[in-house]
């Protein structure tokens, strides 16, 4: 038996998630006894494959055969390493990937599955499991009886272990079928350097108290000295201010950085359900009875166009400082 845990990359390296899913699935492995190893796929350099294992991989599983995000390729990927290494345990990040293929994987091997847990397990026998419920106003706990488990971390849920050295990296790539889906053109969202929303530990947000496109100049430059992500309210997207990727809420992103500013958003409840797993969340709002006032750890009554430039000036000099 082994824990098997899928690690996402982008642009060659592996993305933050898929750290904090193997920091995680090491821990459940040791607990159990096994090894835990890595599933992953496409072009990633072996010294940072090899750096898993300070996160307690053992082995890492490395498919260069695959460089696409094709489902039903890496259901068959995530199916033929689970049956290699005997796995009983299959861990996922909760995000696009994890989405995808957990629920086919779990079709597949009928095998039970739990997406989107936030802690580790409060027991093996039975497997035991706790996630959010009810946009995070509540816990639940679910007990898995499938021989084999399939779960999926709710990112920013665990620390980021280092507890190891470098882990073994074996080639996997098992035949693939060609797949009925191709990808005939990838366009990057956003510019060069821009921060993924799914992975940015800090997020400057952002409704439609700016008034306008326009405006948002002063939102990016706060949230580049804080090197924090973009992120915006769902009107805001509708309307065309900024674009679709950067919506948070409950038809869009649910994200859980440490740090959440939000800017001139009201805090409407299908917003909140997208942001109320931020560690802290600092609410700029000019109307004292906004409802985002009521979940906020700081706020600031103020007009946005006189609290940012003392915001951003405040930045800079604390950065200069330090």
């Amino acid at each position: 038996m082994s824990v098997l845990i899928f690690a996402d990359s982008f642009n060659g390296k592996i993305v933050k998630s898929a750290h904090e899913a193997v920091s995680y699935g090491s821990k459940i492995a040791k607990d159990k006894g096994t090894d835990a190893v890595v599933l992953t796929y496409g072009d990633i350099a072996e010294a940072e494959l090899a750096d898993l294992g300070k996160n307690g991989a053992d082995k890492v599983l490395h498919c260069s055969s695959l460089n696409q995000m094709l489902p039903n390729n890496l259901l068959k990927l995530a199916e033929e390493a689970v049956a290699s290494t005997n796995a009983d345990i299959v861990i996922f990040s909760f995000d696009n990937t994890g989405k995808t293929i957990a629920p086919m994987l779990s079709a597949k091997l009928k095998a039970g599955l739990v997406p989107g847990v936030i802690d580790f397990p409060s027991s093996y026998e039975p497997f035991t499991i706790k996630k959010n419920v009810f946009s995070g106003k509540a816990f639940a706990e679910y007990t898995i009886s499938t021989p084999t488990k399939i779960i999926s971390l709710l990112p920013n849920s665990v620390p980021v272990n280092q507890v190891g050295a470098a882990a073994a990296v074996e080639a996997f790539n098992p035949n693939l079928a060609d797949s009925r889906i191709s990808i005939k053109e990838v366009k990057a969202k956003g510019g060069d350097g821009q921060i993924l929303l799914a992975e940015a530990e800090l997020v400057v947000s952002a409704g439609r108290g700016m008034k306008g496109p326009e405006n948002w100049g002063i939102v990016e430059e706060i949230a580049k000295e804080l090197g924090a992500g973009t992120a915006c309210s769902r009107p805001v997207a509708d309307i065309g201010w900024r674009p679709h990727h950067e919506h948070v809420g409950q038809t869009g992103f649910a994200i859980r950085p440490n740090l959440y500013i939000a800017i001139g958003i009201s805090g409407a409840i299908q917003h909140l359900a997208g942001v109320n797993g931020s560690k802290v969340i600092v609410v700029i709002n000019k109307d004292p009875e906004a409802p985002f006032f009521k979940a906020a750890d700081y706020g600031i009554v103020g007009d946005a166009f006189e609290v940012l430039p003392r915001l951003l000036e405040s930045v800079k000099k604390f950065k200069a400082a330090s």
